[in-house]
């Protein structure tokens, strides 16, 4: 069996991923050097914000809370889209009430410029499916359709879809999505050709499962950041490792070391033409430059094994990661840019 879940940036979670991910970019404009772990918690109109940041830039309160309602409102849930859902159904940017709780960073951190800042693993891996963008198929799927269905914009901004294949055919479609009326289900486009598609699967697409609902985003569930790990990674298709790669900067091997998993594995596969996936484990150790590489078949079987010197200042570089493109990340997805 294959599985995967996809869940669109309106989601309470990744709202709150997508508000630290902005503020980094703030701090990234003034100071592409800066150190940021800043972690945000929202429910209802208030966002809580907490962490740490060393930087050259320097923000007020008053800015950052700017920041943070921009964010919110770059999602979709503006003014407008309140009056459409009703205030007591959803949020809105300009009402947000921001509390922030920020520090410098600690010293000791520093050393990530040299060497890894911790110890950790990580995994990546790539499909041979071109037109999958390289990723197993539930994966694919529930993406296109949760982004398409964000995009089309009649259903509403919280939106999560989950696929499941069995023994190689489409087994169930489930979305849940919030809606003001049943006739927006005809209305739109995507969940259309979703049923179809399921039709000529004889497969179960199911739509709110307990009914319509309408209360949604943060007012109906609060949102942390790094809870979506299995959306933001590979869905069912791989191991996940290290942390959320979320709320850092580059320096911090939980975003940089999870995209060169996914970047070795990838280039692994285009270089060889496989077709089979292939899968790549990394391991780093605290104030080493040196990372440990696997890779390995699906079965496990070793294609290449070795030991890499590869600093956080090489991959912050190679990805440029001292630019001001996590907002974007967020919003497309961790592995967009690799394909």
């Amino acid at each position: 069996m294959q599985i995967s879940e996809y869940v669109s940036l309106g989601h309470p979670d990744k709202v709150a991923d997508y508000i630290s991910s902005y503020l980094l970019d703030q701090y990234i404009k003034k100071d592409p050097n800066t150190r940021y772990a800043v972690e945000c918690q929202i429910k209802g109109n208030v966002v809580n914000l907490a962490g740490e940041i060393t930087s050259k830039a320097k923000f007020t309160k008053q800015q950052i809370a700017r920041f943070v309602k921009m964010a919110v409102n770059d999602i979709g849930y503006n003014k407008h889209y309140q009056r459409k859902w009703g205030k007591a159904n959803t949020i809105c940017g300009a009402d947000l009430k921001v509390n922030t709780y920020i520090a410098a960073q600690s010293p000791d951190i520093a050393q990530g410029l040299d060497g890894w800042g911790d110890q950790g693993i990580f995994f990546g891996c790539a499909y041979p499916r071109k037109d999958y963008d390289y990723f197993e198929c539930t994966k694919y799927l529930s993406t296109v359709i949760g982004e398409e269905l964000y995009k089309e914009d009649i259903v509403g901004k919280d939106i999560k879809v989950l696929v499941v294949k069995k023994q190689g055919a489409l087994a169930r479609v489930v979305i849940a999505a919030p809606i003001l009326t049943l006739k927006q289900l005809i209305k739109s486009k995507v969940l259309n050709d979703v049923k179809k598609i399921c039709d000529d699967a004889k497969c179960p697409l199911i739509i709110n499962g307990t009914g319509l609902f309408h209360k949604h985003g943060p007012v109906a569930d609060s949102g942390t950041t790094g809870r979506k790990l299995a959306v933001d990674f590979y869905g069912g298709s791989c191991r996940i490792g290290g942390g959320s790669p979320w709320t850092k900067d580059g320096t911090k091997a939980d975003l940089t070391l999870n995209l060169y998993a996914r970047y070795l594995a990838l280039k692994y596969l285009k270089d060889n033409n496989m077709n089979e996936p292939v899968f790549c484990d990394i391991a780093c150790a605290i104030g080493r430059r040196e990372i440990d590489i696997s890779i390995h078949d699906a079965k496990g079987g070793v294609l290449e094994q070795y030991t890499e010197t590869k600093s956080p200042k090489d991959l912050i570089k190679f990805f440029k990661l001292d630019k001001p493109i996590y907002a974007d990340m967020c919003k497309n997805g961790l592995f967009a840019r690799l394909k």
